[in-house]
């Protein structure tokens, strides 16, 4: 099995979780506990330009964990590999309860009190529903990615657009089983 280090300590890796704007997230172990561990990529975005993602990714944390949104802990950064170690939270995206029906009226109640501290704080997260799990009833942003505010991309006006099998959701799932994303 392929291992990861980090901070000189490996960890084996399970499987890849997904692939973002700013790096790929894999699920991976120490033999004990799972985790997520996030390596930067530096592949080119052509609706989303970067600074300095890792230093980006650091602040977002602090900003989001400051503003008090449910995100997985921040356990270990290798600044030289551009990799952090983040908490897993094990349970299904949001993404994966829209495909199945799935979403509960409480999940809307819960990102509406996210955005009530977001938006006092003129911050947007990145509503899209793969950035969302659900462990016991709670919805966790697992991103840390957060920006400015701007009401065009704020969730009444983006997210819930993704947030059930609307037009836009079933054109990027459509997307994505021809494999165009």
């Amino acid at each position: 099995m392929k291992q990861i280090k980090i901070q000189d300590k490996a960890y084996t890796i399970i499987k890849l979780l997904g692939k973002g704007k700013g790096g790929y997230s894999y699920l991976v172990t120490d033999g004990a506990k799972q985790y997520v561990c996030k390596q930067i990529h530096h592949e080119p975005c052509s609706y989303y330009t970067f600074g300095d993602k890792l230093a980006s990714e650091l602040r977002d944390y602090e900003i989001l964990k400051n503003i008090g949104i449910p995100v997985p802990e921040l356990l270990s950064v290798d600044e030289q590999q551009e990799r952090l170690l983040k908490e897993y939270i094990e349970g299904p995206t949001l993404y994966d309860l829209v495909v199945d029906d799935k979403v509960k009226d409480e999940y809307l109640t819960q990102i509406k009190q996210m955005c009530k501290l977001l938006y006092a704080s003129n911050i947007n997260i990145d509503y899209f529903p793969t950035n969302f799990v659900v462990q016991k009833e709670m919805l966790y942003y697992i991103d840390y990615e957060c920006n400015s505010y701007m009401e065009e991309w704020n969730f009444e006006n983006w997210g819930i657009k993704y947030w059930s099998k609307t037009q836009e959701f079933m054109d990027y799932f459509k997307s994505l089983e021809k494999g165009e994303s």
